[in-house]
């Protein structure tokens, strides 16, 4: 039998609606949902590229935290924005800020939109724990 599934819900209002867990761990694998800058009660934590992004490293920290791990053990991030043209250089300083002692390897796309339209980032996150 394998590891068992270890589910953190961050309570954001998307995840009963299409069934899925903010972060799920099974061993020492961790994956983090892409997330936003969504405030913890679920609301709109609207602002610009960089201060989305820095939320949006907050609530991974929480979800990583929810399973056991931490930015320290993240390996991969993948990054979508809306503008990448104006906000590639926000986000990758938040990025830096978050991680930039790991440095992960990451990925970072254009997307038409997100699921709200405040929103001008969603990053993921895989992690291995030690």
């Amino acid at each position: 039998m394998g590891a068992p599934r270890v589910r953190f819900q961050s309570g954001t209002p998307w995840e009963p609606v299409v069934g899925y867990s903010r972060a799920v761990r099974v061993g020492a694998m961790v994956f983090v949902t892409g997330t936003t800058a969504t405030l913890e009660d679920g609301s709109a934590g609207d602002g610009d590229a960089y201060t989305q992004a820095r939320r949006c490293f907050d609530n991974l920290a929480r979800a990583l935290a929810g399973v056991g791990a931490s930015l320290d053990d993240v390996v991969r991030t993948r990054m979508y924005v809306t503008d990448i043209s104006r906000d590639w250089e926000a986000v990758g300083r938040a990025h830096r800020e978050a991680l930039g002692h790991v440095a992960p390897a990451t990925t970072m796309v254009e997307v038409r939109r997100l699921i709200a339209p405040w929103m001008c980032v969603e990053i993921e996150a895989d992690a291995v724990c030690g």
